[in-house]
């Protein structure tokens, strides 16, 4: 008994270190996702084995008692089945985790942005019903089918999410999901606020996932970030999620999350509407949200010009370990170590 309560004692004494519960959250924070509808909803891809192992890395050798509480300090606590599960394995799926860990860090200290980016799906404009619900005097009535057809236009929601500042600008577009479209998405709040934020800054970090409008394998991709570099004047380092793994993007469940609860159960009329709300979205822990509205149409069905694909090294420089993930665009030939 005396052994036992000595041991508490111990831990307890572990549990109140400052320190510790700053190193845990540094520990799961590339490896923590959320559902971009329930800010609620967050797990870590870390088991407590894992996560006991990396502590002792810090200097700290801890129970499983004691990474269970710091478990539940952060609010990451089991749940039931979620879809999280990726559907293949993946190679060098947390070496990359690991990549984007450091990348972060490393702009984070250096004051420079570390921009969260991706579109949402599509929401129809029109009578339509939408989960939640909504406070109003009277019952409304709305269509008894979502039918494409009966929409008065659509609405693509775009985001950016600053993860030094936990500040999101989202964008509103009404034409296609294009690389051109985030990337104007990008220069208009670079402009507009993000280029006052961080005067001093010669990079920016874009972290995303590896499909749709940030695809990692198009070069119309790339092409469209090296015209945007020389646009804002800035190099551009790009790290895209694994596949399968975009629930780990930051923006998810920082952003989206709550923009989803703001649009929660209301009738997106027309695209005002969705402007408002998605302007009143704040959290307790200070995201403020800024929304524009993007009027371009969009082509699709862009091809990237010869001249790019067939000199892309001298516009694009590739991480030498994982290349399929990571890379920089360069602008006036200037060269960034990974």
């Amino acid at each position: 008994m005396e052994a036992f309560a000595g041991q508490a004692g111990v831990e307890k004494k572990i549990l109140q270190s400052p320190e510790l519960p700053k190193i845990f959250a540094q520990i799961v924070e590339n490896y923590t996702a959320g559902s971009p509808t329930d800010e609620s909803v967050r797990w870590t891809g870390l088991r407590p084995l894992e996560l006991r192992q990396r502590l002792k890395e810090h200097n700290y050798e801890v129970s499983d008692y004691i990474v269970h509480q710091l478990l539940d300090n952060a609010g990451l606590t089991r749940r039931s089945y979620l879809k999280a599960a990726c559907l293949n394995k993946v190679p060098r799926r947390n070496d990359q985790f690991e990549r984007i860990g450091v990348l972060k860090e490393r702009f984070l200290e250096l004051g420079m942005p570390v921009l969260s980016i991706d579109t949402k799906q599509k929401e129809l404009l029109g009578n339509f019903h939408r989960a939640g619900q909504y406070y109003d005097k009277v019952h409304r009535k709305v269509n008894d089918h979502d039918f494409k057809s009966a929409a008065q236009g659509l609405v693509i929601p775009h985001g950016i999410y600053d993860v030094g500042d936990n500040f999101g600008y989202l964008t509103l577009g009404n034409s296609h999901d294009t690389s051109a479209f985030v990337c104007d998405n990008l220069a208009h709040f670079w402009q507009s606020d993000l280029q006052w934020k961080y005067p001093q800054a010669e990079w920016m970090l874009l972290l995303c996932d590896g499909g749709g409008s940030n695809n990692s394998r198009h070069y119309l991709v790339k092409e469209d970030l090296w015209f945007l570099a020389q646009v804002l004047d800035i190099n551009i380092v790009v790290a895209h999620y694994p596949p399968y793994c975009s629930k780990w993007n930051p923006i998810e469940h920082r952003l989206f999350a709550h923009v989803h609860q703001a649009w929660k159960g209301a009738v997106f009329h027309n695209i005002q509407i969705v402007k408002e709300l998605a302007d009143k979205t704040q959290t307790k822990t200070g995201l403020e949200t800024k929304v524009w509205i993007n009027p371009k149409q969009y082509q699709t069905g862009r091809k990237p010009t010869t001249v790019f694909t067939e000199n892309i090294h001298d516009f694009v420089q590739f991480d030498q370990d994982l290349p399929q993930w990571n890379y920089s665009i360069l602008k006036q030939n200037r060269e960034f170590v990974f």
